[in-house]
Formats: structure tokens, C-alpha cells, sequence
């Protein structure tokens, strides 16, 4: 009875019509697939290990954006590492960054003498991650760099080096795989350009 139940269901899930996710809806186009991101992360994964071999760095995520890049990114990474999360808010509900920067959640771990390893979700005016950067600096870690799922092109307003850059991408708002507009669209798998009609009268 319970494998006939069991196969009763499945043939209803398999027959029972899937509406169209309401996010993918709102996107006009996707930059950068699911697999493309998901290989992209595996090559700074290998890079990563050889870089840092003999060392246990720690990898300090930028919330809300770098949480879903963070955990897969983590786990291409073949040493032992720690991990840590800062929050910072400088959008709001606006495309383009305030270039006013508040820490709304700072670190756990002392950084002294650690090797940081920054991950962000995306450097675009560069306003951001130049406060971070200065900050962390003053926290005196035997080094520190910077992996960037994205960079967008020919708009940083400060010069940034950032060694570990997952995709470069022209200056379009795009969304998907942690990064949002009005904390929506986190969720989606891959990264897409949002439709002008979903952002314009906010």
C-alpha cells in the first residue's frame, strides 16, 4: 500500500502543472547562468587553495549580497578555514549606492595577524568596499584581499584591487544569486537583468 501511495503522488506531482516563478517574471534577460557561475566559483576554489596553501584564512562575507556566493565558494576551498560576516547597508531601495556607508553588524574575530579574504557580491562604484577595505586595514591582518562574484565596468569612482573577480559585466543592474532590489530576487539561481518596470517607480 505504501509503495502504491508513494507512486500515486509521484504521478500526481509529475502531471500537476508548475506556475511560473513571479521573480523570473520581472527579468528581462539572464547575464550569467546557474552553470556558469557554479564553474566560475570551482576555477577560484582551486586558485584560492593554491594561494593560500599552508595558511588558514578567513573569509569575511558581506551581508546581505555574499551569503549564497560565500557558502558555495567555501566548499571549492580544499584548507581549513574559518568564516565571518559583516553587514553594511549603502542601497536601500535604490539601484545605485548612497556612497554613505553604516556597519549594522560588525565581526566576530579579532583580525590580527589573520589572513582576510573579503567576498563580495558584486563592486560597482567601488564606495563601498573602499570604507571596507580602510577599515579592516586598521585591524592589522597579516594580509588581506578581495573575491568579487562581479565588477562591473568603467564605473568605479576609486581605484580597487581586487584580486579574485568572478565576472566582469557592463554597468546594468542585475539581480539573482544573493543580490536584490528591495531584498527580492536573492533567491534566484542565476544573474539576471532586472526589467526597468520593476525598479522605475520605486
Amino acid at each position: 500500500m505504501k509503495g502504491r501511495a508513494l507512486s500515486d503522488l509521484e504521478d500526481a506531482v509529475v502531471k500537476t502543472p508548475v506556475a511560473a516563478d513571479e521573480h523570473d517574471a520581472d527579468i528581462e534577460r539572464v547575464v550569467i547562468s546557474e552553470r556558469e557561475i557554479q564553474d566560475r566559483l570551482r576555477e577560484l576554489g582551486a586558485q584560492i587553495t593554491v594561494d593560500y596553501a599552508g595558511r588558514e584564512p578567513l573569509l569575511v562575507g558581506v551581508l546581505k549580497g555574499a551569503f549564497v556566493m560565500m557558502a558555495d565558494l567555501s566548499r571549492h576551498i580544499r584548507l581549513p578555514i574559518e568564516v565571518d560576516f559583516m553587514a553594511v547597508a549603502s542601497y536601500g531601495a535604490a539601484t545605485k549606492t548612497s556612497g554613505v556607508v553604516r556597519i549594522l553588524k560588525d565581526l566576530d574575530h579579532d583580525l590580527e595577524d589573520r589572513d582576510v579574504l573579503l567576498v563580495e557580491d558584486i563592486v560597482d562604484s567601488g564606495l563601498t568596499l573602499n570604507y571596507l577595505l580602510k577599515n579592516l586595514r586598521g585591524r592589522r591582518p597579516a594580509s588581506l584581499e578581495v573575491c568579487a562574484l562581479l565588477k562591473k565596468t568603467g564605473i568605479q569612482r576609486v581605484h580597487l584591487d581586487v584580486k579574485y573577480v568572478g565576472f566582469e559585466i557592463p554597468p546594468d543592474f542585475v539581480v539573482g544569486y544573493g543580490l536584490d532590489f528591495a531584498e527580492n530576487y536573492r533567491n534566484l539561481p542565476y544573474i539576471g537583468l532586472l526589467r526597468p518596470e520593476a525598479y522605475r517607480d520605486v
